[in-house]
């Protein structure tokens, strides 16, 4: 009895339909690969094809289209479809109420344009009743530059339409400027990132940044693109004989670290370091650090970083027109929006003055605004003007704080309540002013600011900023 009962079963597995109305049905009907560079493997995706009849179904051919002419490579449930041999496989079995794995890759040809074209193909499947079911493949292919490696020994000029992909890193030698123009976009590769031993000079444009990012095109998942994972690439990295560096209408994100700057001997006539009209946003490490060097710091956007957004040890540092905001996702052990010192680790750092007018430092925690003085023989100056800090009140040094709100968690408008959109859900995030924010009007004048700082340089405010070194 019990024999018959499992030939029972067996046949009953073995029963395939071809009845016209017996089809497939698929997670997806469309397969975006997203952006992709030309002649650069994509990653892999895959989607589910089901089953949901009784009855078995006979796939006659799995096959792409166009063959061998898009790009795209397919696997089905462990069969590859060889490019070589018609790009097609034969026979496939799918018992009833089960499924199957397709996956899907590409590498797509040059397409000889500067912008990304879309490259098209489709997963055609052909059942034993004659109906054919098609699942679209699409992909944007971009012509990329690509750099392997690089060591620029030279004075050198990136000015590209077309996207610099850069793998193993790029090196500026101590005698080279390196002149990255707008519209240049440039790719790092995991690992990869920019080390100027010489002069870097950033030239972007105000309706046009220069690009800095990861290479990575694609999706973590379906609401969150890689590039809005931190730690995408290295970052740029400012080594102790690099000086005289501009940073121009850039946009720098999705790093290990922003933009940081090794010590070296420090200079109080020029500046290692002047950045304007920038954003360095979602780090892993500190968004911009500065180490014993003279820096100027205008009309930028430092935000989400796992360390501090900015950290100056020692040295100078100008700060105007700028928004620090700590929103980090990915960590609550994140750091503060700014923190200012003079030392690092064991070693102490003369901090001749950190000056910051006319800008706004906020985020999640309480305090996010950290000056700290280890010995107080050593030179540590600081001094804001119309900002809003994010940190407690403090009414013991108002000569250091000259129309600065210390704000707090209790204020009707504070945080993210600043900005146009704060989306933690989707790590989308759009720091432009909200018409309710009280940093609208918040700062002075130009020509105050000029007048302010420049009365406090020749001294004739005594009472502001009277700290050792300034």
């Amino acid at each position: 009895m019990t024999a018959v009962l499992l030939l029972a079963a067996c046949s009953d597995d073995e029963k395939f339909s071809t009845l016209r109305s017996d089809v497939l049905t698929f997670q997806n009907d469309t397969v975006s690969l997203d952006t992709i560079f030309s002649t650069v493997p994509s990653s892999t995706h895959s989607f589910w094809v089901y089953n949901g009849n009784k009855d078995g179904l006979r796939l006659k051919t799995v096959r792409l289209q166009r063959g061998n002419q898009s790009g795209f490579r397919v696997n089905v449930d462990g069969a590859y479809l060889d490019n070589s041999l018609g790009s097609v496989e034969n026979d496939i079995e799918l018992h009833g109420n089960d499924s199957l794995r397709v996956f899907v890759e590409m590498t797509s040809p040059v397409n000889g344009a500067d912008t990304p074209q879309l490259i098209e193909d489709n997963l055609v499947f052909t059942l034993e009743s004659g109906v054919e079911q098609k699942v679209n493949l699409r992909a944007w292919s971009w012509d990329a530059q690509l750099l392997g490696n690089v060591r620029v020994s030279r004075d050198s000029v990136i000015e590209s339409a077309r996207p610099v992909v850069v793998y193993g890193g790029m090196t500026v030698d101590s005698a080279a400027t390196l002149t990255i123009k707008s519209p240049s976009k440039l790719y790092f590769h995991s690992g990869a990132g920019l080390d100027v031993y010489g002069r870097l000079v950033i030239e972007g444009s105000a309706d046009n940044d220069v690009v800095l990012r990861g290479d990575r095109t694609d999706r973590m998942f379906d609401y969150l693109p890689y590039d809005r994972v931190s730690g995408q690439w290295k970052g740029v990295r400012i080594h102790p004989s690099s000086t005289g560096n501009s940073i121009s209408y850039a946009d720098i994100h999705s790093s290990e670290y922003g933009v940081q700057i090794d010590s070296a001997a420090y200079d109080s006539t020029s500046l290692r370091l002047n950045i304007d009209h920038s954003t360095i946003h979602n780090t892993k490490g500190t968004g911009l650090l500065s180490h014993n060097a003279n820096i100027m710091v205008s009309n930028c956007q430092i935000t989400n970083a796992l360390g501090d957004c900015m950290a100056v040890y020692g040295g100078r540092a100008l700060v105007v027109y700028c928004t620090l905001g700590q929103f980090y996702p990915f960590s609550a052990d994140r750091g503060v929006a700014l923190r200012f010192a003079n030392f690092r680790g064991e070693a102490s750092v003369p901090l001749y003055m950190f000056e910051c007018y006319n800008s706004l430092i906020t985020g999640y925690d309480e305090d996010l605004v950290m000056g700290e003085v280890k010995d107080s023989t050593v030179a540590y100056g600081y001094y804001f003007a119309n900002s809003i800090l994010r940190m407690p009140v403090d009414t013991t040094q108002k000569a250091v704080f000259k129309d600065v709100t210390m704000e707090t968690p209790e204020d009707s408008i504070n945080g993210k309540l600043h900005f146009v959109k704060i989306d933690e859900d989707n790590l989308y995030y759009d720091f432009r002013l909200d018409p309710a924010s009280t940093a609208r009007g918040k700062a002075m004048p130009l020509q105050q600011f000029i007048d302010d700082r420049r009365g406090r340089l020749r001294g004739d405010k005594p009472d502001i900023g009277c700290y050792q070194g300034f």
